[in-house]
Parts: structure tokens; sequence; C-alpha cells
């Protein structure tokens, strides 16, 4: 009995001293909290997430412990992060929540984690019985409990979550194959929405705990972006557009549109109305019509990057393609493209790979170089050739590197034409 008693204490403890009493159970006033985030020990004012944490406390998420420290290093457990999401205000409630069946959730925090359930946060039929309640929260985890908040604020998040399945994601993970299929979406939409971002490693950290600093950031970006619409956030646009057509131009340019039929040479029997399109998603992972017969060719992604737009309003595939502070001549942006090849021949080169198609944006020559690319490890050519450019595989899937003009009086049509007969073309009307 005396065990129990002091693990119970213990418990209440935790939660006190590191979430703060809901209100009408004791909580701190505004004022004590603001005064308290100031003289904590381990937060001086120089501290990344300073500002957040004292917002934290003074909202009243988080208290101080006894000893005059925040701990923002400590991590977060799944019972005292569902009692914080418990809390937010203004998070609509489900009419049909499901039930909550956790056997393995402490009494203090069986109401709380309701009440995330209620709110949209945790869904209980993708777990098996047990919500691992004192385990650490990860940042995976997390990413899946703040999306699934989201969708229950704005239907349209619930769509983006939807959206952004096929999507390029800009984290290293997905680069290089680590990111399983059930974190793509809610990585995506917590990336694109900036409620989280990636580490100096350029790492999303699935896997990675979430510390008590990094929450209190996260939840006041999530009031922030809880208030915003999902058509408002450029990021979150690209990605769902890569996603449902496999390039972001449309979000990176309004100009180019579907090319009219005068400025278009088709062959044989086609009809413009028949085979013109300036939907990507159709000829997107099609074999493209080449001009040399070395290897079959498809496109899997086509992202833009345009170097000459204010920094808040970058591609959010910027840091993964550029360096920082490059820019290209005016009228001119990157083109990077995703390769993927069926090589016939047992020789074939870069070059080779280069004559496939004709043009300067859709260039399989060569990969980006730049030392944000290789920093992601996303595939190159140079993890498929020998020596003298030969390629050791058969089926290299790749990114490319190009050039795409945005001036009429250099662009031509930018045209590809599939082995089905589907013709992708579109034009820079301005």
């Amino acid at each position: 009995m005396r065990k129990q008693m002091i693990s119970t204490l213990a418990t209440l403890a935790l939660l006190t001293g590191g979430i703060a009493g809901f209100a009408g159970m004791g909580g701190s006033s505004s004022v004590e909290a603001a005064q308290a985030v100031n003289t904590f020990k381990d937060v001086p004012a120089s501290h990344w997430a300073s500002s957040a944490i004292h917002s934290a406390v003074e909202q009243g998420y988080f208290k101080g412990y006894a000893d005059g420290t925040f701990k923002p290093g400590s991590p977060v457990t799944k019972a005292e992060m569902a009692s914080i999401l418990a809390r937010v205000a203004n998070q609509p409630e489900l009419k049909d929540a499901e039930p909550n069946h956790f056997t393995d959730v402490p009494e203090w925090a069986k109401s709380d984690v309701s009440t995330a359930i209620a709110k949209g946060f945790i869904h209980p039929s993708s777990y098996k019985g047990k919500l691992n309640a004192q385990a650490a929260l990860e940042r995976g985890e997390m990413a899946d409990w703040l999306t699934q908040g989201l969708s229950v604020v704005d239907s349209d998040y619930r769509q983006a979550l939807s959206d952004v399945t096929n999507t390029v994601i800009p984290a290293k993970e997905y680069f290089t194959g680590k990111l399983v299929d059930s974190q793509k979406n809610a990585v995506a939409v917590a990336l694109g929405t900036g409620l989280m971002s990636v580490a100096n490693d350029k790492t999303f950290g699935v896997n990675r705990t979430t510390t008590r600093a990094e929450v209190a950031v996260l939840i006041a970006r999530y009031a922030s972006v809880a208030k915003t619409k999902p058509a408002d956030l450029q990021g979150l646009n690209e990605l769902r557009q890569v996603g449902l057509t496999g390039t972001n131009l449309s979000v990176i340019s309004k100009s180019f549109k579907k090319t009219p039929e005068r400025k278009i040479l088709l062959s044989g029997n086609q009809k413009y109305e028949d085979v013109v399109t300036d939907d990507f998603s159709l000829v997107r992972n099609k074999n493209i019509v080449t001009e040399t017969n070395h290897a079959d060719l498809k496109i899997l992604n086509w992202i833009v990057v345009d170097t000459h737009v204010p920094s808040n309003n970058r591609s959010i595939y910027y840091p993964v393609f550029v360096d920082e502070g490059v820019k290209l001549q005016i009228g001119r942006q990157f083109s990077f493209v995703e390769f993927a090849l069926n090589i016939k021949s047992e020789s074939m080169n870069q070059l080779q790979a280069g004559s496939l198609l004709n043009s300067a944006t859709f260039n399989p020559l060569k990969s980006p170089q730049s030392i944000a690319f290789l920093s992601y490890e996303a595939p190159k050519t140079g993890d498929y050739t020998l020596n003298k450019g030969v390629f050791g595989v058969k089926n290299p899937v790749y990114w490319g590197q190009g050039l795409l003009h945005f001036n009429q009086s250099l662009t031509r049509a930018l045209t590809l034409e599939t082995k089905e007969g589907k013709v992708y073309s579109v034009f820079d009307t301005n």
C-alpha cells in the first residue's frame, strides 16, 4: 500500500511539475507563470525555445520544477502529451469519437486521453489496445497526432493527408527509403504546414523522442496553423500537387498553360483535343517517347525551384536541391526531375542518357551537385555509374538537373509524349 501511494505521488509530481494543473484545479496565474519562466535556471534568454516556453507556461500547459528548472530537454510521455492536447483551445470535438479502450493509461491521465481522442488527436483504432502511455512520445507519432487534429479543424487538412500519398517529402529518410509508408502522409503534412521541420542532418527523425522545449514550440505552431486555411500554405500546396500530379509547376508558376493548338506539331492522325494535356499526372510514370533507343524512360516527379523569390516564399524543395545564396539568371529556374530508366545495352553511359530527351528542362544527363542535394543523400547518377560514366545497373532511378526558362522569347513549348500517345505540353504565357 505504501509503495502504491509513493508511486501515485510520484506520478502526480511529474504531472504538476511538468504540466500545469487544469483550470479550476489550482493552475498558476499568468503573472506567476511569467515570473516563473523568467527565473528558470536552465532556460536563459538565449535558449532557442525560450519564447515558446514562456508562452506555454503562461497559458498553463507547463509548470517548472521545485528546484527552479524547466528541464527543456526532458522527454514528454504519451500520457503527458495527451494531457496537453486535451487542453488545446478552440479544437472541435468529434461527434462520433472512438471510445477510450486503452488498458495501460494511468488513472490521472484517463480523462485527458479520452478528451484528446474526442478532439481527434489520437485514434485508438490505430493501436492494439495499449497506448504505451508511459513511453516517451516519438516525433513520428507526434506528427500523426497533430495532423490528425488538424483534419478535425478543417476537412481540407484531412484531404491534404490523402493528397500527399505519392509526394516527394523533403526529408533524408524519404530519399534514402527509410520512411515507412505508414509515416509518410503525416510527416509530409507536418512539414508542409511548418508544424515540424528537419534537423541539421536533414532527417525528420521519426524515432527521436520529443522534448518539453519542442512541445512548447509545437503547441504554439499548432495554434497558428489551425487558424490558417490549407490553401494559404505554399509548402503544403506544393506537396499536395506533387502528390496528385507529379510536379509543383502550377504552384511555382501560374504563367505556364496548355500549349495552344497552333503552337504544337502533332504526328500522324493525332487530334489536339484527344491527346494534348496540361495534366502532368497523365504522363507521370509512363514510358516516354525518346530521341534515341538506349533505354526506356519514365519521369516519376518534376520539381521546379525559383531562386529569385523572397526566402519566405521559397519552394519547400529549395533546401533539398539548392545551396543558400545560389541564384540563376533572371528568367531561369531550376528543373529537377526524377528519372527511372530501363537500360537496353550493356554499356550505356551518361552522355547517352542525356541524348534520350532533347530537352534542357527534362535532362537525364547529370544529377545536382549542390551541397544541399548531397546532404539529403537523394539518388544520383554517380550511385549507378562505373568507369567512363557507364551505368552498372539496368534500372537506375535518380534525380537529374535541368533549366526551365520563364521567358516566352526563349522558351519552346515543354512537351513530353508517352508511348501510349498522350502529349503533355505547356507554354509560358508571360
